[in-house]
């Protein structure tokens, strides 16, 4: 009853599927958890299991190949709303007019499911919705219509608003293990002397299957413990710094630089303490931010509150500069 090709979180999975059964699955749904862990994957298999010619989301049959590869904005039983455009936000015109789906997703979300189908609607990135389209939403959240399940999918529930969350019952993700990711990795074609540097910095995720977002995420592991020990912005800023031809929006990009940044930092911890790194590849630099004079408490504070508001951050250069200048 299972895609063969997901990795993980099998238990969260079952209790999802034994709820759909008892028809006690709530309307609304906020799924939560590590950045690429497979949270937008699970949700996609509630859907694809009803279209599935088997019903057991096989992976290989004509309704299951619907669900892969560049997947629609619409199926039969499924509506994906995903940030658009440079600023990687949710506008209103994709809620409440025809930019999306003809009638706008309220009306959508009323219509009569397929036999034997519910009505699934998929919000990516749920954090990247804006106060207007959020607002839209909030009346329909609080009461959907019977047989649609709104599943609001995030990594940053700090950055939604509180009465989006307030609505919504949390689904939690927990990292994959070091085995599931790297079982992965392989099917993707990455070779066994990668290994150690991938999973240290994958951290229980999928973010960096992709050869160049792990290389940029190595370089900006090099670019933090440059400037923590003291090192210039501007010659080491550019592995941080939004890549324009990159499809991510700035506020994701800047994002995943912080987020590298709070590896680095917890790792000093460790260091510290005692404690086995994740970041092993790079124990040398840790260790001698660990017995610099390096402060930890106030470049965290700015960090997770940088995080909470990226999308009040218009300036990538500026904010990037600021958080380097509370490492000294």
């Amino acid at each position: 009853m299972f895609d063969p090709m997901l990795v993980g979180h099998r238990a969260v999975r079952e209790r999802l599927l034994d709820r759909v059964r008892s028809e006690s699955l709530g309307g609304s749904l906020l799924l939560l958890g590590p950045d690429g862990v497979g949270k937008r994957r699970v949700a996609m298999e509630l859907a694809q299991r009803e279209l599935c010619f088997r019903r057991t989301a096989c992976g290989q049959c004509q309704g299951c190949l619907m669900f892969k590869g560049t997947l629609p904005v619409e199926l039969p039983n499924l509506l994906r709303i995903a940030p658009e455009g440079k600023a990687g936000l949710i506008r209103i015109g994709a809620i409440r007019g025809d930019d999306l789906v003809e009638g706008g997703v309220i009306q959508w979300a009323h219509r009569a499911p397929p036999p034997g189908c519910h009505r699934w609607i998929l919000v990516e990135d749920a954090h990247r919705l804006n106060g207007a389209s959020a607002n839209m939403l909030l009346k329909t959240l609080e009461e959907p219509p019977a047989g649609t399940h709104f599943l609001l999918v995030t990594h940053r529930p700090e950055a939604m608003l509180q009465t989006i969350r307030s609505r919504c019952e949390r689904i939690a993700f927990q990292p994959l293990s070091a085995e599931e990711t790297w079982a992965v990795a392989k099917r993707e074609g990455w070779e066994e002397n990668s290994r150690e540097p991938w999973t240290a910095l994958a951290a229980g995720t999928l973010r960096y299957l992709d050869p160049e977002a792990f290389q940029r995420a190595s370089d900006q592991v090099d670019a933090w413990v440059a400037l923590a020990g003291g090192g210039s912005f501007n010659d080491a800023c550019a592995p941080l710094l939004p890549a324009k031809e990159a499809d991510a929006s700035q506020g994701e990009q800047v994002g995943q630089a912080l987020d590298i940044l709070l590896l680095v930092l917890a790792d000093v911890a460790r260091c510290r303490e005692g404690k086995a790194l994740r970041l092993t590849p790079w124990a040398a630099g840790i260790a001698r931010l660990a017995g610099s004079a390096l402060a930890l408490d106030k470049p965290q504070a700015r960090l997770f509150e940088a995080l909470r508001n990226l999308i009040r951050n218009p300036s990538p250069d500026a904010l990037l500069r600021e958080i380097s200048l509370s490492l000294r």
